[in-house]
């Protein structure tokens, strides 16, 4: 029974992971296309980073949760791609503790909050966005100020559900989500890997 229930957990998490990357390809090839048509160079560049970041998203197939430090290069390559999209209009402010560096998160956990910000608000000359990345207290926060576009993105909202069932399948684990005072923020529990906890 034991047995069974955990394969059924298994297979649930990674039909939850295996959501992700497709939704993620199909996003960045539409940037791609783009690209090819404004700036070859640039292009290339794109190409060169978004193969580091699915090298990242088929690796990370393999594991459940992956280290802070981890998921914070494969975000810098993330981020490199949007920054080619939305140029100064979509800025990062990230402050990572070293002492969180090996702590655990589920994979492409950040990758999904930057996604979510970029989907929802309003990024132009008018009104750029900037995203904070933050460690405080065994947790990270993804905040971003609520800027609505004003056309609602269609497609289905995958994301922060994805990732909250990914938190209760991995470590019976809650991720906490706020909206006020005109910041959304996304609050992840940083897990010790089990090494430390021993020690």
């Amino acid at each position: 029974n034991q047995q069974l229930r955990t394969e059924n957990l298994v297979n649930q998490y990674e039909a939850l992971k295996n959501q992700l990357n497709p939704h993620m390809l199909f996003n960045s090839l539409n940037t791609l296309l783009s690209l090819v048509r404004e700036n070859q160079d640039k292009a290339q560049d794109y190409i060169q980073e978004l193969s580091r970041v699915l090298r990242y998203t088929l690796q990370s197939n393999e594991s459940q949760c992956v280290s802070l430090r981890e998921e914070m290069e494969f975000v810098s390559a993330y981020i490199f791609l949007l920054k080619m999209r939305f140029e100064n209009n979509l800025q990062f402010d990230i402050q990572i503790s070293n002492a969180y560096e090996e702590y655990l998160l589920p994979p492409m956990a950040v990758q999904v909050l930057i996604e979510n910000a970029v989907k929802h608000n309003e990024i132009s000359n008018r009104n750029p966005l900037t995203i904070t990345i933050r460690t405080e207290q065994e947790a990270l926060l993804v905040c971003n100020p609520i800027q609505p576009k004003r056309v609602a993105p269609a497609g289905p909202g995958i994301g922060l559900d994805n990732l909250a069932k990914r938190y209760r399948l991995l470590w019976q684990d809650e991720i906490g989500i706020t909206a006020d005072k005109g910041t959304f923020c996304v609050r992840l529990p940083l897990h010790q890997p089990e090494s430390e906890k021993a020690s």
